[in-house]
């Protein structure tokens, strides 16, 4: 098969802080070693790998180093990793919206991207005006687009407000919008980052849907970012893993999955103190904040089917009003899936600023697999209903093994479509 997408030795590197290199001297020698020489530039020989964590000693990061790989003509190829590894420069240096530091992207085709909310998009024209203008940049003719914009209406969902200014949209309509014309005027590569987040449960059905008949049915290209484990499980055949600008890891999806989510373990961390980048994605008024999280297990990567999950949080209260409070703790698979939720009883709230609050979950039937744990604090009251006060996520990590040689032997071969749950309370007789 035809290959669709090349990267050769790809680098992307950024300087940190200033745009310049800080020197008019500096300035006038790079203009002359690249301009008028022809030659690398001087001040891009320093860096570092991508470690957003750290500060790092140099100016210079590689959001991308040493890229190599290829897609086949017709592939689905899940780009998976953490925030920060390098998967949207990736597509973004696909798409041509920037250049490579170094190597060569060879392409086969037409490319349509949506890589965030709103690209491509001019607030001030309308959605068909839009849809016009995206067509022509990807080199259609007016006819084409004009055969094609019936489909792109009814697909978006959008078609009341589709001579509306694009700057009145919602997030979501927006998204609909351009995944519709990204998918619709028939380019060779799709290229889709996490923007499908943004729609809601019915419109990521679909547009999944839609991916899938344009690589099967069609034999078209997709590229597709995303931390649903569950929407790149469907949707790819094969995987790619990025950590720190680098490709860690390519093969199936399945494999791909299974190596990210087993580094995700491996790599945790026993104690977390919460940060609002990695930890929270949504604005709550925190009267009752978590500020740190651990886990009291001694192996939090083999633990058995029956042990007890012990957790301690430490929280502070920011808010001398508040008098009670409860506390949750979900468990959610690699898939995105909320394995099991627990609620605390209401709590009066200590006078203090600083207090700990130590969570055992025993008989959590959780079958063999790698959790992620979830918490969250509020008081749910008669008369104004539930009011969160906090919510983290991502925060500690946990594997879970079989409990006996005898659940070992009996489940050896555990398939995910048996679920996450081992629920060994059942009395089985034979008579």
């Amino acid at each position: 098969m035809a290959t669709a997408i090349e990267f050769e030795n790809i680098s992307k590197q950024y300087r940190l802080g200033l745009v310049s290199t800080g020197t008019l001297s500096h300035d006038l020698n790079r203009f002359w070693q690249t301009k008028i020489l022809r030659r690398e530039d001087p001040y891009l020989k320093v860096g570092e790998t991508n470690d957003r964590a750290s500060k790092g000693n140099s100016d210079y990061v590689w959001a991308l180093k040493d890229i190599n790989f290829k897609v086949e003509q017709g592939d689905v190829v899940g780009i998976i990793g953490r925030n920060g590894a390098g998967k949207s420069t990736l597509l973004k240096l696909l798409s041509r919206v920037t250049a490579p530091t170094t190597g060569i992207i060879r392409t086969k085709g037409r490319i349509a991207s949506l890589l965030e909310v709103g690209t491509g998009f001019h607030p001030e024209m309308t959605g068909r005006e839009n849809i016009y203008m995206n067509g022509a940049i990807m080199g259609m003719t007016r006819a084409e687009i004009s055969r094609k914009l019936d489909e792109i209406v009814d697909f978006s969902g959008c078609e009341r407000y589709l001579d509306t200014p694009v700057k009145r949209y919602s997030s979501g309509m927006t998204v609909r919008l351009g995944f519709a014309i990204a998918a619709h005027l028939e380019p060779e590569i799709l290229v889709v980052d996490e923007v499908l987040a943004v729609g809601d449960a019915e419109f990521q059905k679909k547009a999944i849907g839609k991916m899938q008949d344009v690589s099967r049915g069609e034999g078209r290209t997709v590229l597709f970012v995303s931390h649903n484990m569950g929407a790149v499980r469907n949707l790819c055949k094969t995987g790619i893993v990025l950590n720190q600008g680098q490709v860690a890891f390519e093969g199936s999806a399945e494999e791909a999955i299974g190596f990210y989510t087993n580094s995700n373990v491996h790599n945790c961390a026993r104690k977390v103190l919460i940060n609002d980048r990695d930890h929270r994605d949504c604005i709550l008024p925190k009267d009752l904040e978590f500020i740190e999280a651990e886990m009291l297990n001694d192996d939090i990567e083999h633990l058995a089917t029956d042990e007890p999950l012990e957790f301690r949080v430490k929280l502070k209260r920011n808010n001398p009003t508040i008098k009670k409070f409860t506390i949750g703790m979900h468990a959610v698979s690699m898939s995105g899936s909320c394995e099991f939720t627990t609620a605390s009883p209401i709590f009066d709230c200590p006078n203090r600023e600083f207090f700990d609050i130590n969570i055992s979950v025993k008989n959590h039937s959780l079958a063999k697999g790698n959790y992620k744990i979830y918490f969250n604090t509020g008081i749910k009251d008669v008369a104004h209903g539930t009011t969160d006060y906090d919510i983290i996520k991502n925060v500690l990590f946990c594997q879970i093994f079989y409990k006996s040689q005898i659940t070992k032997d009996a489940y050896s071969g555990w398939q995910n479509g048996w679920g996450n749950h081992y629920i060994d309370s059942v009395d089985y007789r034979l008579d």
